[in-house]
């Protein structure tokens, strides 16, 4: 090094500094626990008592869920009610008292050894790699879980009864379908007044002459117009019901040539054969996929295609998947003309409408 850097600004000399001695880790401090028997089992039960009291929070608030109703009068704190309050301080505490016994585990009991580590390139080398799984060992072993039953049974009785509240709260999401999922108003038709087809939003019927080789017609049952007429209660048709029923009875008309039409078998393996009227079929509007409306309609190939993810289906043959991620075909109404030439429905769906669910058993109809 020249004199000039040697000198500063001042013309003062610097002094040569070398590396830095590492000064090592500090004097370890044992903690009480380290030291006295009597202070480790007391911070054990300690612990244990936390985890405890979590699992009495879980418990209120499952009291709480089922005796306290949302209208309750008389409130609380800033004008929230009694069922708020006490849903969300009991669950609050539960998890705050796993989190805080956890804590206080990890600082009194578990291992507590100062390390040191070099900094390293991103992949440690093997060595480091088996030091690292040796070193997870001894924390395990360390932190006591294989020989303290009390903290481990607490802990895992604690976080177990957590699920209870995820469990509960399902009920809120709304009333079980049963078996309406398996149903559309559709088969509330009978033999002496079949249920008709009619066009969607107008409610006009629709005569079988009407319809010329490639019309898509979009269409929903008469009974949501016409309840009466098919001595339905017309409170099942109004509101929610009313879009509820639209939702799973949505269905598509298309007309082609009946030579172009490959009759596939219904549930109970019979021939389809009479489920079309000249050339007219029926199928549900919702797709099997994810139940997005569809009536995207190819007209020299009979392929219906729903916009939200491709899936298509082909009308002439039985509904069948031909390209995208749905699972199963459109289910397909059985159709007929009525004594005015009007188009009706023979009967329900022979299978559930729309996407898939963990209950509904479908057979092989490939």
């Amino acid at each position: 090094m020249s004199d000039a850097h040697n000198n500063d600004e001042h013309g003062g000399e610097l002094a040569t500094v070398g590396p830095i001695a590492d000064p090592g880790l500090p004097e370890h401090q044992w903690r009480p626990t380290d030291v006295d028997p009597a202070k480790e089992k007391r911070a054990e039960r300690q612990v244990a008592a936390l985890f405890g009291l979590s699992a009495v929070c879980v418990i209120l608030f499952l009291v709480s869920y089922f005796t306290l109703d949302i209208g309750d009068n008389w409130h609380v704190v800033a004008g929230f009610g009694a069922s708020t309050m006490a849903l969300g301080a009991t669950l609050g505490l539960a998890l705050l008292l796993i989190g805080v016994g956890v804590i206080h585990w990890a600082r009194k009991l578990m291992g507590d050894h100062e390390i040191s580590e070099l900094r390293h390139p991103a992949r440690s080398s093997d060595e480091d790699r088996e030091a690292t799984v040796n070193a997870l060992t001894v924390g395990i072993e360390e932190s006591g879980i294989a020989r303290r039953p009390l903290i481990r049974n607490s802990l895992l009785g604690a976080v177990g009864l957590l699920g209870l509240p995820a469990v509960v709260l399902l009920r809120d999401l709304g009333p079980l379908p049963g078996k309406k999922l398996y149903h559309t108003i559709w088969g509330e038709g009978t033999a002496d007044k079949p249920m008709r087809i009619v066009r969607d939003g107008i409610w006009t019927p629709i005569l079988a002459s009407d319809l010329e080789i490639g019309d898509l017609v979009n269409c929903q049952p008469d009974a949501l117009h016409n309840p009466e007429r098919y001595d339905i209660d017309p409170t099942e048709v109004e509101g929610v019901n009313l879009q509820v029923h639209k939702s799973k009875a949505s269905l598509v008309l298309l007309r082609m040539d009946p030579n172009d039409i490959k009759p596939g078998k219904d549930a109970k393996g019979n021939s389809r054969e009479n489920w079309d009227v000249q050339g007219i079929v029926a199928y549900s509007k919702i797709c099997t996929h994810v139940g997005c409306p569809i009536s995207l309609n190819e007209r020299t190939t009979h392929h219906l295609l729903c916009p939200c993810h491709q899936s298509t289906f082909d009308l002439a043959d039985s509904g069948k998947v031909v390209f995208g991620p749905a699972g199963r075909p459109l289910p397909q109404l059985p159709i007929a003309i009525d004594d005015e030439g009007y188009l009706v429905a023979q009967s329900d769906f022979d299978e559930p409408v729309g996407p898939s669910f963990w209950e509904r058993d479908y057979y092989d109809r490939w």
